[in-house]
């Protein structure tokens, strides 16, 4: 038997269920610095506990033959856990703790098999702690993937949108950032062109973001590999405005930062964090929640009267033929898509918080929420991303029914020193204040009214992308106007360029793209919601087709002037609306539209 001379003991009562279940958590916790001992195996053993008070109440006893019951006792516990101690100060410092804690307790205790069914409920068979390796091995996949996948898609754009001969060249940005900023532009725009802007070192970036992100999905060299990712993406970010300032693009360079302190850093198997694990969880509610709360905010009438989506699926910027589909079904089932994404967002979102069990619920909801929304519309790599924090809920208790990898939990896992667990709790716990900070005093301050230390921290982290703000459709557009580009030799006979993914021919079908990302489809259906004197880009892109830039034209489906360039040049918009079932089946068309008005003044090169 196991001397307690020198440790505390904690005695329960061995044949309550709901007891064991609770010993079996707190053990693994305190590692050894407390004794667990059944009543009936060690009640006899002190004489100065009666022994039918251990019936109704655990007991902790300290080496030196004093004890304490109920609350405290589990307390003191739970005082030699990491982190433990916050309880036990509560209940002998903060009046009113400890009378509170102690009526708690009785009721649990009065109530056994009841909380133990609910416990079972909530936890499953076990209530043991929880690990997180192979949870973070498959996030770390999924994180690398969704690298890869970006900037292959960006690969395949760059050239024509920020290259020498692009839309809108990396030369100018740069330039331009250079007289606004002065010698602030290196914090300002941090960004690894500012030593070279070439079309060759565009493609490098590139293709060094494509090979980090292989060492990620390899688990090769995670800690530096994550980081030259990051490095990469954030380059790319700042030098390729417009066309990557979408929230997604955001939300990669917030998760790819936070990344950084999932990883040991150094040979060994260190668990995850449980700040940067909470971190990831409140960045996922964050992104759900805020989905949500712009939606009420903007007091935006379809969201009010729950007519959003008989808009939604034929205005957004890419819809898909399942989202044609869909767009067909009754405005009952409509509204009640708007009610149940409110539920969703404003009030499943929060289980994600909660317990195992509650945990894996929310996880559910929200994984059947995103695949709803990528059968529906292309977003690109933004449901990847929602889902790898969704599965970043799940343990590795339900993973590893499903998956054939290991989680390496034990035998490598390495001691860290006293001074490093110090210093990565007070970074996480820092991080994760300025992360609430960030969040919610712009929900509860007035705009214009921030705390000066708000401001100081935003401003200083913001080219960095390390917090961002997300929230989409807070207004729902009920119209699609659509710019269609024309090119003509005469002013007399018009031809239309065709994109590769947005509406244009009628005929053509709604596709899947996602997760690429076509930047200048996108960007078009922005520009439509505008005029082109806000988007000089837009002028730009038709002067390049009017010169014939290759790597533009690349960027199209259809030239119609493939031998040389137009003379002139003009944009157009249409109104465009998804056909119906008899409209389809009688012309083939997935559109209807109708000529609104002249985009753009009749453009030609002097």
């Amino acid at each position: 038997m196991e001397s307690t001379n020198d440790k505390p003991v904690l005695i329960y009562d061995g044949d309550c269920g709901f007891c064991r279940l609770w010993v079996a958590r707190w053990s693994p916790l305190t590692k050894g610095a407390v004794v667990y001992r059944s009543s009936q195996e060690a009640g006899e053993s002190y004489p100065q506990i009666s022994p039918e008070h251990f019936a109704f109440s655990v007991y902790f006893v300290d080496p030196d033959g004093s004890f304490c019951s109920g609350a405290k006792a589990v307390f003191k516990t739970l005082a030699y856990a990491p982190n433990g101690k916050w309880l036990l100060r509560a209940y002998e410092s903060i009046p009113g703790f400890a009378p509170v804690s102690e009526w708690g307790y009785r009721q649990v205790a009065e109530n056994r098999s009841f909380f133990s069914a609910l416990t079972r409920w909530i936890w499953g068979g076990s209530t043991e702690a929880p690990t997180w390796f192979l949870a973070r091995r498959v996030f770390l996949f999924l994180l690398g993937l969704v690298y890869l996948l970006a900037f292959l898609s960006l690969w395949t754009q760059v050239e024509g949108l920020i290259g020498h001969e692009g839309i809108h060249p990396v030369e100018t940005h740069l330039k331009d950032a250079a007289a606004h900023w002065g010698p602030e532009r290196f914090w300002k725009v941090p960004t690894l062109f500012w030593f070279h802007a070439g079309d060759g070192f565009l493609q490098a970036v590139c293709l060094f973001g494509v090979g980090a992100s292989m060492l990620i999905m390899a688990n090769r060299q995670m800690g530096r590999a994550l980081l030259a990712a990051w490095g990469f993406y954030l380059s790319l970010f700042h030098v390729a405005q417009p066309f990557l300032g979408f929230q997604w693009d955001t939300l990669l360079l917030e998760m790819g930062f936070l990344a950084l302190f999932l990883v040991p850093w150094v040979r060994g198997a260190s668990p995850p964090s449980a700040i940067v694990l909470f971190l990831f969880r409140f960045l996922l509610f964050r992104v759900v929640f805020s989905s949500g709360l712009v939606k009420i905010i903007s007091q935006d009438p379809t969201w009010r009267d729950f007519t959003a989506l008989y808009y939604h699926y034929e205005t957004q910027p890419l819809p898909t033929w399942i989202g044609w589909y869909v767009h067909q079904l009754p405005h009952g089932f409509q509204e009640f898509s708007v009610v149940s994404t409110f539920i969703i967002q404003l009030g499943a979102v929060f289980l994600i918080f909660g317990p195992r069990r509650i945990r894996y619920t929310g996880c559910a909801v929200l994984v059947f929420h995103q695949i709803l929304i990528f059968l529906t519309g292309n977003y690109c790599f933004f449901n990847l991303l929602t889902l790898a924090m969704c599965l970043l809920l799940l343990d590795d208790t339900i993973l590893s029914r499903w998956l054939p990898m290991k989680s390496s939990k034990s035998k490598d896992t390495m001691s860290v020193s006293v001074w490093k667990k110090r210093f990565f709790a007070g970074a996480g716990a820092a991080a994760l204040a300025i992360s609430i900070m960030l969040y919610t005093v712009p929900l509860l301050v007035t705009s214009g009214n921030y705390p000066a230390i708000y401001i100081s921290i935003a401003n200083a982290i913001r080219p960095l992308h390390l917090f961002n703000s997300y929230g989409l459709f807070a207004v729902m557009t009920t119209s699609r106007p659509e710019i269609i580009i024309l090119g003509s030799d005469d002013r007399e006979n018009w031809f239309p360029y065709e994109f590769k993914w947005k509406p244009g021919d009628v005929a053509k079908k709604p596709e899947f793209v996602a997760p690429h990302q076509p930047r200048l489809d996108w960007q078009m259906w922005f520009a439509a919601l505008s005029n082109y004197e806000r988007n000089p880009w837009l002028t730009q892109f038709m002067i390049r087709l009017l010169q014939g830039s290759p790597v533009v034209i690349g960027l199209l489906e259809k030239n119609p002037f493939p031998d040389s360039p137009p003379k002139y040049m003009q944009a157009v918009v249409y109104d465009y609306r998804f056909s119906d079932f008899e409209t389809r089946n009688r012309d083939g068309s997935w559109w209807t539209r109708k000529l609104l008005r002249p985009y753009t003044p009749i453009l030609q090169l002097p």
